[in-house]
């Protein structure tokens, strides 16, 4: 603690008269100067400094979690752009293909071989068409803005994203569940405890003796100057004193039980998250590549089926525009699935706080 100056009048008698009569045994007044400095005992630095070191490394967990948090922010915003772009590929293939074939069954209106009102049917499924594509450009937009805010630059910045994306493909075994307890969030908890628990030793040590040193002087008006020094220690004698540090050690106490059995609770829910998130991704993955190899190639083939039996004059346009979109809705939906994989894997990474 920084020391303590003080100075005034003392023994100054309430006859103003008093200090100006020779012979008044009252001429005792003076002026005093002290300095006063307190020395805290040495445990009760240390516990203290122990005790405000240990804060550090709570914050820094903190800092770290926050960090993961943000990771798996920007890993979906930047997944739900690369899906929009590549759905915004896909209406751009169908939006050309449907142009050729709607050309080409106005030629045949013409000869009597396409009917009108499938070629309105196309023409509305072109203006759908137009119409997911402004809403694909909105996704791009937020999701720009949001990665460009994560960025820390000007939201309205253009970037490109690259367009090669393909699931990680984790594996069920991959779940090593005992490295949660080193998570940052689990981290900061334990060394929010052990802070409470250099603070609880604190409390404990302020029972413990200060110490101090007083240095007067006087200089005094017509007698000779007189000086002292004074040693000091600070006892809790009174027993609410003790009680008063005693009873806020217990109360510490109690917070850190409760500390104990929420950290137990979090390392159990990281634990059902990071399997859960884990199985899910083993099955979505799963589908997705079923869809993607199989069930997308089927519609394929039934587009080129009807492309072919439309050339040859044996299918209608209506069946050829019917395959047409569902093989535009399939792959759409493909996207849709691919986008819920990345997400999941962004989730499961975030669970497992991989850097």
């Amino acid at each position: 603690m920084a020391p303590t100056f003080s100075t005034g009048v003392m023994r100054w008698p309430y006859s103003l008269s008093g200090p100006n009569e020779s012979n008044d045994p009252m001429r005792q007044a003076g002026i005093a100067f002290s300095l006063e400095q307190m020395i805290p005992n040495p445990s009760k630095l240390k516990a203290r400094e122990s005790y405000l070191g240990s804060l550090a490394k709570v914050q820094e967990s903190k800092r770290e979690w926050n960090t993961n948090e943000l990771r798996r922010d920007v890993k979906k915003l930047y997944y739900n752009r690369y899906a929009a772009e590549r759905k915004k590929y896909v209406l751009k293939e169908g939006t050309e293909m449907l142009g050729v074939l709607l050309s080409t069954a106005e030629q045949k209106f013409s000869n009597n071989q396409s009917g009108l009102q499938t070629i309105y049917k196309a023409k509305a499924r072109l203006a759908d068409l137009n119409n997911m594509q402004f809403m694909l450009d909105g996704i791009i937009a937020e999701s720009n803005i949001g990665l460009n805010t994560l960025m820390v630059r000007e939201v309205e910045t253009p970037f490109k994203i690259d367009t090669v994306l393909t699931p990680a493909n984790y594996s069920i075994g991959a779940a090593d569940l005992e490295s949660v307890s080193k998570r940052s969030d689990v981290s900061a908890l334990s060394n929010t405890i052990q802070s409470m628990k250099l603070e609880q030793r604190s409390m404990k040590f302020g029972v413990r003796p200060d110490f101090g040193i007083r240095v007067e002087h006087m200089q005094m008006l017509d007698m000779p100057n007189q000086w002292s020094v004074m040693g000091m220690v600070t006892i809790p004698i009174a027993p609410w004193s003790s009680k008063m540090y005693l009873s806020e050690a217990r109360s510490i106490g109690s917070q850190i039980r409760s500390m104990e059995s929420e950290r137990q609770g979090m390392v159990l829910m990281a634990k059902r998250n990071i399997s859960e998130k884990l199985t899910m991704l083993s099955f979505e993955t799963a589908q997705y590549q079923n869809f993607n190899e199989k069930i997308i190639a089927a519609y394929e083939n039934n587009l080129e089926a009807s492309l072919l039996a439309y050339r040859q004059n044996t299918g209608d346009f209506f069946e050829l525009l019917d395959a047409w979109e569902m093989l535009v809705m399939k792959k759409l939906e493909g996207y849709d699935r691919l986008l819920k994989v990345l997400t999941l894997e962004a989730e499961y990474e975030y669970e497992k706080e991989f850097r």
